[in-house]
């Protein structure tokens, strides 16, 4: 006889959260999963999908206006905001579908509702306890306001999503990611965009060279960057929001959005229930193992606070299923995760920073390209793309990978199983490249600049 309900709770429903769930089932274990919102979590509902569906819709803005070099007349241009957020809105109704049936075909039990740990071994869900041997925290995180007069009258990430109209000016703060992601968007489709960023560069934990080139392409793009730069306050003035800036300016805007960082999501969790140990941030302490100070209680994902992708998150929930379930003693590793950010151009990383690469190797090698696409010799337009490669001087192993330009993430995710794979700068040039293509360049780099 079972003492336990179930081998595993999972408590939250997001791409972690589920691929656990999934694996520890087909390898024998009885799972249960506790989700108050729709399946999927942040990546699927207010995220990277819908993120990338509309990066998709901004970017015709700039396809149309290039085709006339190209002997293309296209017509009157219009764009519907509702046309767009409903065709989206189906799509994560989709895949909230696929996510169910995902579980449903593991034999995983959905349990719709928010859990709360009551002790070590015990899960809350609509009133009912169950007894479990294992528990799994996999709830993500949201995004945070600033501290300032006016804060509430702003929105995050998760609004954005939502908005019932396109904004006609914007003001976003943040110099993160998702705040270049969502200026782009908002620019794209024919809002007036101010990104405040109070520091002296965007993409401050990215190499440096790809946070000031693309500052000058969103600038060629309308997008207004203040760097060094604060939002004091945000007053309401019926339904525009008047925003103080510390460089003097008050602008009026429609819409002021904060991207300003994201908290792991532990509020009413119950953590305190169990003794689970958390940093200042509210993230979950856990060893290489991705175990909390108590036995029985695991956590992965934005929760941890250690890398905000859902890749990572899989990765980690894949890991925990096979050492729980499967005897496994694997391990993480955090080296060379490829990333990219949508925004207009793109821009994906790899590997270390050059800032990073000096403080860990003796002697480095810097290849560094900047030029103008193929494609824009005839579209008209000025954007250019950079490309990076830090190399170790000693060994020829390439330490990282750096691009700004379109497709910039499908290009690095190539170059990521190279590097995974130890490549050395030798062996890029040994590499014949597919001619014309962007990504050749990463092969035909031959002049170290540094």
């Amino acid at each position: 006889m079972h003492t336990y309900d179930y081998d595993l709770f999972t408590i939250g429903g997001g791409s972690g959260g589920v691929r656990a769930s999934r694996f520890a089932a087909q390898y024998g274990a009885r799972v249960a999963l506790a989700e108050s919102g729709p399946l999927g979590g942040t990546c699927v509902n207010a995220g990277c999908i819908p993120k990338k569906l509309m990066s998709y819709a901004a970017h015709y803005h700039a396809d149309f206006a290039e085709a006339a070099g190209f002997g293309w007349s296209v017509g009157e241009q219009k764009f519907d905001w509702a046309t767009l957020i409903a065709n989206k809105d189906n799509e994560i109704a989709r895949l909230n579908g696929v996510y169910s049936q995902i579980l449903e075909n593991a034999k995983v039990h959905v349990i719709k509702g928010h859990a709360q740990i009551v002790d070590a071994h015990t899960v809350a869900v609509n009133g009912q306890q169950y007894r479990v041997r294992h528990i799994l925290i996999a709830t993500g995180g949201h995004p945070v306001r600033p501290e300032l007069p006016g804060a509430e009258l702003g929105i995050t990430s998760d609004e954005f999503f939502h908005l019932p109209a396109l904004p006609r000016h914007a003001v976003v703060q943040g110099g993160g990611y998702i705040a270049v992601e969502l200026a782009s968007i908002l620019n794209g489709l024919g809002c007036k965009v101010t990104l405040v960023q109070r520091g002296t560069q965007i993409l401050r934990n990215m190499d440096h060279d790809l946070g000031h080139f693309l500052v000058n392409e969103m600038r060629k793009k309308g997008v207004d960057v203040a760097l060094d730069t604060r939002i004091m306050s945000v007053a309401a003035h019926g339904n525009i929001r008047q925003v103080m800036l510390s460089d003097g300016r008050t602008l009026d805007s429609d819409c002021v959005l904060f991207a300003t960082g994201r908290q792991p999501n532990i509020k009413n969790l119950g953590l305190e229930n169990a003794g689970v140990l958390t940093r200042e941030n509210g993230a979950i302490i856990v060893d290489e193992h991705f175990a909390t100070n108590v036995d029985s209680i695991h956590a992965i994902g934005d929760v941890i606070d250690r890398v905000a992708l859902t890749p990572v998150a899989l990765a980690e929930g894949m890991i925990v299923a096979a050492n729980l379930f499967q005897h496994g003693r694997k391990l993480m590793s955090y080296e060379h995760i490829p990333t990219a950010v949508f925004s207009h151009p793109n821009v994906a990383t790899l590997g270390l920073s050059e800032a990073k690469a000096r403080e860990k190797h003796q002697h480095i090698s810097i290849f560094k390209s900047e030029f103008k696409p193929l494609k824009h010799t005839l579209s008209g337009s000025t954007e250019r793309c950079l490309m990076k490669i830090i190399v170790d001087t000693g060994t020829d192993r390439v330490l990282g990978m750096h691009m700004v330009g379109p497709e910039a993430g499908e290009i690095i995710q190539g170059f990521a199983v190279a590097m995974q794979c130890g490549v050395t700068k030798a062996q890029l040039d040994a590499t014949i490249g597919v001619h014309p293509t962007l990504a050749e360049e990463f092969v035909t780099m031959r002049t170290a600049v540094v």
